[in-house]
């Protein structure tokens, strides 16, 4: 039995060599199917590998044409909207509770309408007390005057002294000088009641009321605001450079913040030295208001119109970098995008200025101009420009 076993399948000796073979071909084998995988692989990486340079391919920007147009430099500056008249009514010279207010902010008055009334009996009653005094005065100098006059009849028979007639003269002279001041006295009295009665400096409207019933005013306390804006100041300081440029009869155009109209004039006076301390020059615009739309103490911008108009290239503002008096844009030519840097002459809106050094017509790219550098392949996709105002 065992050694049919051993015919068959063979002693340990006899297997030997056929492992010492089968080893190294299983190894070789494995080596070269790795081997093999590993360049199918390399193979594949290779071919999905881009060895053209990215700075070859164009790039897709956005262009828009160059529009030849003028271009004149305007000043912007901001004024206020003053009235043509403008009294804070009060008291001047009496002192006292306010009695009654008759009108309020709106009011259209009338010159001479009353306005408020003071408690002025204090006042009243002194103008009274000096008025009794002078006419007690009064009827001194005259029976002085009359004394005086009899003495000097007697002076000529000897029966009256030289010294007598002259003290009643002197006498009657002092009542009468006396008569004289309290009559003045009496007048700053009557003035002192007159203006216990506010009354309007000329036709306009009430602006403001600063104060009711009850309250206690002195001399220089204001009641009432009266302004009159049928005719509106329009008023305005700018540096001393712009001197020449706000000249009288320089036409202008304000825009009114209050209402959104825009409407235009020309600069009817301006100060002919400038503020020590700001250095600025003040001037005024007259704008008719006969319909008393516009509202004073409002704020308006007031553009001016400086040299004279020039030829310009306009270009989207954002198609530039500006630094200052240049602006750097990049143009299409030929295919590719080449870098310009040219003068500014100004903005305005949502668009840039500048010499005429760049053309009219020429494609100036707008957008994907990050990415440029000088003389990079593009593709451009013209786009309509909006005109500037």
């Amino acid at each position: 039995m065992n050694q049919s076993e051993h015919g068959a399948i063979g002693t340990p000796a006899q297997l030997a060599p056929k492992k010492r073979w089968t080893i190294p071909l299983v190894i070789t084998t494995s080596v070269l199917v790795v081997v093999g995988c590993g360049g199918l692989l390399l193979r594949r990486a290779e071919g999905g590998v881009n060895k053209v340079a990215m700075n070859a391919d164009p790039k897709t920007v956005a262009v828009v044409q160059a529009r030849g147009t003028t271009f004149r430099p305007t000043r912007r500056y901001v004024g206020t909207l003053e009235p043509w008249l403008a009294a804070k009514v009060g008291p001047q010279l009496a002192s006292g509770f306010v009695d009654t207010v008759l009108v309020r902010p709106g009011a259209v008055v009338k010159r001479g309408e009353v306005l408020a009334t003071l408690d002025c009996r204090n006042a009243s009653s002194a103008n009274q007390a000096v008025a009794h005094q002078a006419r007690a005065l009064e009827e001194r100098q005259k029976a002085a005057s009359r004394e005086a006059l009899r003495l000097g009849e007697l002076l000529d028979g000897g029966y009256a002294s030289p010294n007598e007639v002259e003290q009643k003269q002197a006498q009657s002279a002092a009542n009468e000088a006396q008569i004289l001041a309290l009559l003045a006295q009496a007048s700053g009295k009557s003035l002192e009641v007159s203006d216990c009665v506010l009354r309007a400096p000329f036709d306009g409207e009430v602006s403001i009321r600063t104060a009711d019933p009850g309250t206690f005013v002195r001399p220089g306390s204001a009641i009432v605001q009266v302004v009159d804006r049928s005719v509106i100041r329009l008023t305005g300081d700018v540096p001393e450079i712009d001197f020449d440029a706000v000249a009288p009869k320089t036409p202008v155009r304000i825009h009114l913040l209050s209402t959104g109209k825009d409407v235009t004039g020309e600069i009817a006076r301006r100060a002919p030295a400038a503020d020590p301390s700001t250095r600025t020059v003040h001037f005024e615009v007259d704008l008719a208001n006969p319909t008393r739309e516009v509202p004073v103490g409002t704020t308006a911008e007031i553009t001016v119109d400086v040299g004279d108009a020039i030829a310009a290239t306009e270009i989207p503002l954002l198609a530039a970098k500006v630094r200052g008096k240049s602006a750097t844009v990049f143009v299409v030519e030929g295919g590719a995008a080449k870098k310009q840097t040219i003068a500014v002459l100004g903005e305005r809106g949502g668009s840039l200025f500048v010499k005429s050094e760049l053309a009219p017509g020429t494609q100036v790219v707008t957008q994907g101009r990050s990415t440029l550098e000088n003389n990079d392949r593009v593709v451009a996709k013209l786009e309509t420009a909006k005109a500037g105002p």
